[in-house]
């Protein structure tokens, strides 16, 4: 039986779908101004894993990654480089798209974006309004924390504490509260061309708001799970709590799930550190997006992860000692059977479940995997006893999303197959120099070739 852990209850709890075949999941997406970085590409794997993981046991995910396409940054960003807003946001949500499907991130089921839910986000204000926890200032309408009781649940934050010493706050922005949070700014000059005329003045939403807006209209008034980074904890979800459940008079989420924050060489990504990197900069380096991948989805989701050279490359290493080893199983041909095959196989299924199930313990889940490998390799394999470990990796690789099964392809492009050819000629005729140059560029193209006495052997690089 699943467990997650629950950031609202700050207890790990019996995971309980509001359907018994299908789950709700909703993930904060990127804002798209610019390339999406390292750490929030763990945010994004994290969910990725979840995502499959919930496949794997049976239900169907119905799951909503949102495309924040309208904010202070993105408007900045679009009059900095004097070009519309929509054709700014749109390199760099093609870029996220990109960037996600080279991690082999499952599609989600909808990516809404903020600029075309405008409607959905004027009636949530409007419900907010007429229920008496919206009010009109100068320069917006704000939500007034103070008539939700619960605010602070999934923080934990004192809201006395929280409203001390910030009156500066209240006079420049007009609001009753310096914690009060803004629903919808009206339109300044600062704007340009960016605002909606609608019945609750002309302007744009506030960044909190879209998110209840997307998430109710694809999920339901309630749903499932919504996942995100542990800095969106306060004050973003505690923000979509309050209004959404202010609005609906219902719980917003059953359970909240926050990945920790990544260190880059055992510190705090940032810019200033010159430890900042984007996914396309850890590519461009020589890593895998194989190793990438795994790096980030190796260590528990609540614990923080360090990416360093050093565990890139360890992640490399244990995704080839996978690799090498389905590779061995091809070569299976024992004449005599092992009675305990079938049993290794189903303690691997079922321990890496077990593992799975608490919290998505995935560092010891891999561990399960690991040890099988093992055990397995002490045995001389039956071509048929061979195939079905084969087939229990690549069913646990549905979760891990590797590609195993894309390395192991009998077949290679005709083009890279006449090159190898074209190499083994160089070799017989002692042209070793040609045949080296031709060693390289496959190497260039993620191909690696092992010469041995039975001929040569390729392998794809990790």
């Amino acid at each position: 039986m699943l467990k997650l852990f629950n950031t609202l209850t700050r207890k790990i709890e019996l995971f309980k779908p509001l359907h018994d075949a299908e789950v709700g999941i909703y993930t904060c997406g990127p804002t798209v101004y610019d390339y999406i970085h390292i750490g929030n590409c763990r945010a994004f794997v994290f969910a990725d894993l979840l995502h499959r993981y919930l496949e794997y046991k049976g239900y169907k995910v119905k799951h909503v990654i949102n495309l924040t396409d309208v904010d202070d940054k993105t408007i900045k960003g679009s009059q900095k480089e004097g070009i519309p807003l929509r054709k700014y946001t749109e390199k760099y949500a093609k870029a996220f798209f990109e960037d996600i499907a080279t991690l082999n991130i499952k599609p989600a089921f909808k990516y809404p974006r903020a600029t075309e839910h405008i409607k959905e986000m004027v009636e949530l204000v409007k419900k907010l309004l007429e229920k008496g926890y919206a009010y009109k200032a100068k320069d917006g309408i704000y939500y007034d924390i103070s008539k939700f009781p619960e605010y602070g649940k999934l923080s934990k934050i004192d809201v006395s504490k929280l409203k001390k010493g910030a009156r500066v706050d209240v006079q420049e922005y007009d609001k009753q509260e310096a914690a009060d949070f803004a629903l919808w700014k009206f339109w300044t000059p600062e704007d340009g061309d960016v605002f909606w005329e609608t019945e609750i003045g002309k302007g744009r939403p506030g960044w909190h708001l879209e998110c209840s807006a997307m998430s109710m209209k694809y999920l339901g008034e309630t749903f499932d799970i919504h996942t995100g980074g542990v800095d969106l904890i306060f004050p973003h979800h505690e923000n979509e709590i309050a209004q959404s459940e202010a609005a609906t008079g219902k719980k917003f989420v059953n359970y909240w799930l926050h990945n920790e924050f990544i260190l880059v060489n055992g510190k705090k990504m940032s810019k200033s550190l010159g430890n900042f990197f984007t996914l396309r900069d850890l590519l461009n380096k020589g890593y895998s997006w194989r190793a990438i991948r795994y790096v980030l989805l190796s260590v528990h989701y609540r614990e923080q992860l360090n990416i360093s050279e050093e565990s890139l490359e360890s992640a490399r290493s244990a995704i080839e000692r996978i690799y090498d080893f389905l590779l061995r199983l091809k070569e299976s041909n024992s004449k005599n059977t092992n009675e305990n095959v079938e049993i290794l196989v189903n303690n691997l299924l079922e321990n890496f479940e077990k593992e799975m199930d608490n919290d998505l313990n995935i560092s010891a889940a891999l561990a399960v995997i690991f040890n099988f490998i093992k055990e397995i390799n002490k045995l001389e394999l039956t071509k048929e006893e061979a195939e079905e470990v084969k087939n229990a990796i690549l069913k646990l690789d549905n979760v891990l999303g590797l590609k195993l099964e894309e390395l192991i392809q009998e077949k290679l492009p005709k083009e890279i197959a006449e090159l190898i050819k074209k190499r083994e000629e160089f070799r017989k005729n002692k042209q070793y120099q040609e045949a080296d140059k031709i060693r390289d560029e496959l190497k260039k193209k993620g191909i690696l070739l092992e010469d041995t006495k039975e001929g040569t052997i390729w392998k794809f690089t990790i």
